[in-house]
């Protein structure tokens, strides 16, 4: 059975080298970050978001934007989430999220198994600036996500 671990991250590069890691031990499409876009201009540019050099309505997203960050996740887009603002998500979340923008961060976590209040909380702490960081994994391999994600210095990792 599935599983999801779920962590807030300080800093770029906190979230960069667990998701390396986390990459390292198997992991490659169960990724999925969220990050606030804090660009000038993400506001009103919203079809040239560019990750290393190439645009994200492209349909490839690597390098760039939030570092190597986004390059390291599947599936990287730039979303306008009513009362968030424009955020950058990438990996499956990113596709929960574009399809049901309304429900914002929240609702696309409860598609997974958060509960809405803790779904709530994350979503604060990418208005925060912050950047979430969730795994979907088997029982088998979902306490090693959580063991990267803590060791790269998420706090609130939780498994849902």
């Amino acid at each position: 059975m599935s599983k999801t671990v779920i962590g807030v991250f300080n800093s770029r590069e906190e979230a960069e080298k667990a998701v390396s890691d986390l990459r390292g031990k198997g992991f490659e499409k169960e990724i999925s970050i969220l990050a606030k876009d804090e660009r000038e201009n993400a506001d009103t540019d919203r079809n040239s978001v560019m990750f290393g050099g190439e645009s994200i309505t492209g349909g490839t997203a690597t390098g760039g934007l939030l570092g190597g960050l986004a390059g390291l996740a599947v599936g990287a887009g730039a979303l306008a989430i009513p009362g968030l603002g424009p955020i950058i998500a990438a990996g499956p979340i990113a596709g929960l999220l574009s399809g049901a923008a309304t429900g914002g961060i929240a609702g696309g976590l409860v598609d997974w198994g958060i509960p809405e209040e803790r779904g709530k909380y994350y979503e604060g702490k990418v208005k925060e600036g912050k950047i979430v960081a969730a795994v979907q994994a088997g029982d088998d391999k979902i306490n090693s996500a959580a063991d990267v994600l803590r060791a790269n210095g998420a706090q609130d990792v939780e498994t849902h």
